[in-house]
């Protein structure tokens, strides 16, 4: 009776199996909310178009490559474990595509990581236009659940509830319900909490006073007001994830400040963002690093002199996926 049993285990466990992905299967038609706009997908979308590398990332990490048909506004390269996938995608546009360039992938869903791409005034459009002939639109819940562009932040917008790692978790989960995939969603969340544990248990410094630290993005001249990292961004969770304080204090994104402010402030840690872009003179990593050794006000500063310097990708700055490996590389260079 015990080995009839076993044999019927596996059939038994295929059963389970199959009985669990069932149940969380996307039943359609399903309405989500996003962005303050409701929509109702009829089926997975099979052709999409994703306006920032965030977007292109989750579909890849999701096992989505397939889908997507056409792809912009890209900071650097995919990470070496989603490379062999997103391989020989197309890009539409280093940064913001035209409307008719997207419009002639004719996807049934176009992905958008910032609302400036996509919004009121989108630069590649309005959600409307695309609706318009039919098309989804999507954009990431981190850059407009609890974020504006107010009258005193710039385009970057302000922060009115600090950012979390739950804004890209829910946006997993949402994204996984709508192209049925929703096993993948959680195995996804789950590698994430494993990864940030970890890094958090080896970046502890028990009974150390916390390191200060600043993020610098870019800015439009080298030697003019840098774009940092304000506390209520991606780069504030990553500062809170590892037990360091940032030393600007604004809920704007990444506000413009003087270096002279920052020199007092006296940062341990200068985090800086290397992108492949070339919008600004700043987006060159190289030429950051050369300016802080090198002008008479940043040489000073005590991150500088003690050579605490972290090059991390841009995308790890800004909301996505790879906050998780900015936590992790950042950690591992902490002294």
């Amino acid at each position: 009776m015990f080995r009839k049993s076993l044999r019927l285990l596996p059939a038994l466990l295929c059963l389970a199996g199959s009985v669990y992905a069932q149940s969380h299967a996307t039943h359609y038609p399903l309405t989500v909310e996003n962005c303050g706009r409701s929509q109702t997908f009829h089926q997975s979308p099979q052709r999409v178009v994703t306006l920032g590398q965030h977007e292109t990332e989750l579909l890849l990490a999701l096992g989505l490559g397939k889908s997507i048909v056409g792809t912009a506004v890209w900071f650097g390269r995919l990470p070496p474990p989603l490379a062999p996938a997103g391989q020989g995608l197309k890009r539409l546009a280093d940064n913001a595509p035209g409307f008719e360039a997207v419009a002639a992938q004719r996807p049934d869903l176009v992905l958008a990581q910032y609302s400036w791409h996509l919004g009121p005034r989108g630069e590649v459009a309005t959600r409307e236009r695309f609706e318009a002939l039919g098309i989804h639109t999507w954009v990431a819940p981190a850059d407009c659940v609890g974020k504006a562009v107010t009258a005193d932040s710039n385009g970057d917008g302000a922060r009115t509830t600090p950012f979390t790692l739950e804004s890209i978790n829910r946006e997993i989960d949402e994204l996984a319900r709508i192209f049925n995939v929703t096993e993948r969603g959680q195995a996804l969340r789950h590698q994430l909490k494993q990864r940030i544990g970890h890094a958090r248990q080896q970046a502890a410094r028990p009974g150390s006073a916390p390191l200060k630290v600043v993020y610098w993005f870019s800015s439009p001249r080298l030697n003019g007001d840098p774009w940092v990292a304000g506390g209520d961004g991606a780069p504030g969770w990553i500062s809170r994830t590892l037990g360091l304080q940032n030393i600007i204090d604004s809920r704007e994104e990444w506000p413009a400040v003087t270096w002279e402010h920052i020199a007092r402030s006296r940062p341990d840690i200068i985090v800086i963002a290397s992108m492949e872009r070339r919008l600004y003179p700043a987006d060159n990593a190289a030429a950051k690093i050369a300016f802080l050794n090198k002008d008479p006000v940043t040489r000073e500063i005590p991150a500088v002199k003690q050579g605490r310097i972290i090059v991390v990708p841009a995308m790890s700055l800004n909301p996505s996926l790879r906050n998780v490996d900015a936590v992790e590389q950042i950690g591992k260079q902490l002294p």
